[in-house]
């Protein structure tokens, strides 16, 4: 395909088939979908999925690196890069089944915050185990030095940084 640029043709960079296409996007959202069928067949015993899993142990952290004090959905939300009715709706199940408490906020009624509750925090405990084998088995399968080379590539994809370079580069 050419375009007319005045008096020079300049051939377009659009790929003529789909084969042809590059995906970032595409790769990683494969990647993701078969990792997150092996954890989730891992902790099927625990009855969670992967991205509870995830969830759990978030709220967990946060609490532990910030003196007790139960996260925000704004906060939860914020780390883990998905919109708060994404968040809302990936609590329901959580909530429904005990492991998860939405408070408000002292300060700030309107603002919730989650935290575990007893069967929350035994429930975690039950399945990191299970995370931690099928953890290890990827590892390995990946070799150690690639995981964490694919880690850090997906923390680096997901960082506030990331997002603001990619703005920047459309400026340019």
């Amino acid at each position: 395909m050419k375009k007319r640029t005045g008096s020079a043709s300049v051939r377009s960079e659009i790929p003529n088939t789909y084969e042809d296409l590059v995906c970032t996007n595409t790769a990683l959202r494969r990647a993701a979908r078969r990792l997150g069928n092996l954890y989730d067949d891992a902790l099927a015993p625990t009855g969670l999925k992967a991205t509870q899993l995830g969830l759990l142990a978030e709220i967990q952290r946060w609490v532990s690196a910030n003196d007790a004090q139960a996260p925000t959905l704004q906060d939860l939300a914020g780390k883990l890069a998905i919109q708060i009715s994404a968040l809302t709706h990936a609590l329901r199940p959580l909530v429904r089944d005990g492991l998860v408490m939405l408070q408000p906020d002292e300060q700030d009624g309107r603002t919730k915050r989650a935290a575990l509750t007893a069967v929350g925090e035994a429930r975690l405990g039950e399945a990191l185990g299970h995370w931690a084998t099928v953890n290890q088995r990827v590892e390995t399968v990946l070799g150690s030095d690639s995981a964490a080379t694919l880690r850090a590539l997906a923390d680096l994809v997901a960082s506030d940084e990331f997002l603001a370079a990619y703005g920047d580069s459309q400026a340019g």
